[in-house]
């Protein structure tokens, strides 16, 4: 974890992102909020974490993982809480093999929780097709969703889980059956856009913190649109440069594994990008709203759900913006995105009601 602070303090962060390494520092109310990270031992979890603890308006931070994670959240745990931060770092976990669920046995964990992110799942496998993967992931979520309705249905549920399209309209679903407001749940998209603005950097030399390109639609393959016309930068980019631009923020995950030579995927940039998510949702709940792109409960197009602006404020989803003006190349795009993910919600669903029929539910 050492090495990876050093690595941290290296990054060009947008000046917004944190104020490196203060002490006690408040938040600008001086409220600190519980934040729940699930799947915290990960190759995701783990940076998240890290990130997390070291923002001002975080006072607790929960790190829950199951017991047979290569790191055990302990270990995570007693890690961070090293750091010189203000925040309380605790460790939660469960032995798969006891059949226990969060809801029954980490009411400590999840009990009054302002944010809760999700970075659990496991990864598609050779063999696996993706109905085995979203049938895998989405019993895991839901669990931890169940637990959140139960510990703190008040709280922002954060997902990072794949098929992120699909995951997200099912827990929506199952905050809905428990009469909880489903727009407490929204898909992190973050790292869409993270792509989109570095691209644009790469081609015009325009400082990132001054690029804010909005991505649009979902989150897998086809579904995301980045809105380069949007952007002053991303606009002065060559029409006949943006096809392939599109394609590259569409396979920027795959670029990743193929450079880890299949040992791994998008962990530092997905924390990052997380915690982006993270800071700008605690800073609409302490009263400073913020928009960040997110996959949500939306009615801005002919789709259910939908990834767009979205401001945070004191309650969370605050308003979800509309599309705005496209390019030529964006509205024929738009059908394209729209058409996969609207069979990837339908899967979500269908899925869901399936898991359901198999319970005792």
């Amino acid at each position: 974890l050492k090495t990876f602070l050093g690595f941290v303090q290296s990054i060009p962060f947008p000046p917004s992102f944190f104020s490196p390494l203060r002490i006690n520092t408040m938040a600008p109310s001086g409220r600190k909020f519980k934040v729940c990270i699930c799947g915290g031992a990960g190759g995701i979890g783990q940076p998240l974490s890290m990130l997390m603890a070291m923002d001002d308006r975080v006072g607790e931070l929960s790190v829950y993982d199951l017991t047979v994670s290569a790191v055990p959240a302990e270990g995570v745990a007693t890690d961070l809480a090293h750091l010189n931060m203000g925040s309380r770092v605790r460790a939660f976990g469960l032995d798969p093999k006891s059949g226990d669920k969060p809801k029954d046995k980490l009411k400590e964990c999840f009990y009054d929780a302002d944010l809760v992110l999700i970075p659990a799942g496991v990864p598609r496998k050779p063999g696996m097709d993706r109905s085995d993967l979203l049938k895998i992931n989405l019993g895991i979520a839901k669990d931890l969703v169940e637990a959140c309705a139960k510990f703190c249905p008040g709280a922002i549920i954060g997902l990072i889980v794949n098929p992120v399209n699909s995951v997200v309209p099912a827990m929506c679903e199952v905050y809905r059956r428990h009469g909880l407001d489903p727009k407490k749940i929204v898909g992190i998209t973050t790292l869409d856009v993270v792509r989109a603005n570095k691209f644009v950097h790469e081609i015009t030399g325009v400082k990132t913190s001054d690029i804010h390109v909005p991505v649009i639609g979902g989150h897998a393959g086809a579904s995301i649109l980045p809105l380069f016309s949007q952007d002053p930068a991303g606009a002065k980019i060559p029409k006949e440069l943006i096809p392939d631009l599109d394609k590259r923020v569409q396979d920027a995950g795959t670029e990743v594994v193929n450079a880890k030579a299949g040992k791994g995927s998008a962990t530092l940039s997905m924390a990052y990008a997380g915690a982006m998510f993270g800071k700008a949702v605690l800073a609409g709940l302490d009263g400073e709203p913020r928009t960040e792109c997110a996959y949500v409960q939306s009615d801005i197009t002919d789709l259910p759900y939908f990834a767009s602006k979205v401001t945070f404020g004191p309650f969370g989803v605050e308003e979800i913006h509309p599309i705005g003006k496209l390019s030529e190349h964006e509205e024929a795009r738009l059908a394209e995105a729209k058409k996969q993910l609207k069979g990837e919600i339908e899967d979500g669903l269908k899925a869901l009601d399936a898991l359901y029929a198999g319970s005792k539910l």
